[in-house]
């Protein structure tokens, strides 16, 4: 099951796109337009939150922290699926032994292909990245 959460999040107009504040995480960021500053708002949950898991704190509620708005301000929700977003950030290389045919293998080192990359392109392929 999906640890999805919708926190609220405050944009604010400025000459350089949109300031966002997080109140549950008491976290700022920014973006150049709109979607930048959903996709900002949502990496900056996604960052705190993973970290809070990690020391054993609880996830903020979405009604943590002090909603203040002003007359443009434009408030919403970032939806973040904790799990997902570990995953995501989670670059860390494995080891995997893989058994290929004797002359496809003398074909792929003649030609100097890189094998990791070669399986790892196939995967995000077959798994839908």
């Amino acid at each position: 099951m999906a640890n999805r959460i919708a926190y609220p999040v405050v944009l604010t107009p400025d000459e350089c796109g949109y300031l966002v504040y997080v109140p549950a995480f008491n976290i700022d960021t920014s973006g150049k337009d709109m979607a930048d500053a959903m996709e900002m708002a949502r990496d900056a949950i996604g960052i705190v939150g993973i970290e809070y898991q990690d020391q054993g704190l609880a996830l903020p509620n979405i009604d943590d922290g002090e909603m203040i708005t002003e007359a443009n301000d434009i408030v919403t929700y970032v939806d973040i699926d904790f799990d997902a977003y570990r995953l995501k950030c989670d670059n860390r290389r494995v080891r995997k032994n893989v058994t290929i045919p004797y002359y496809l293998n003398l074909k792929a080192e003649k030609l100097g292909l890189n094998f990791s990359r070669i399986l790892e392109e196939a995967l995000l392929v077959k798994v839908g990245y």
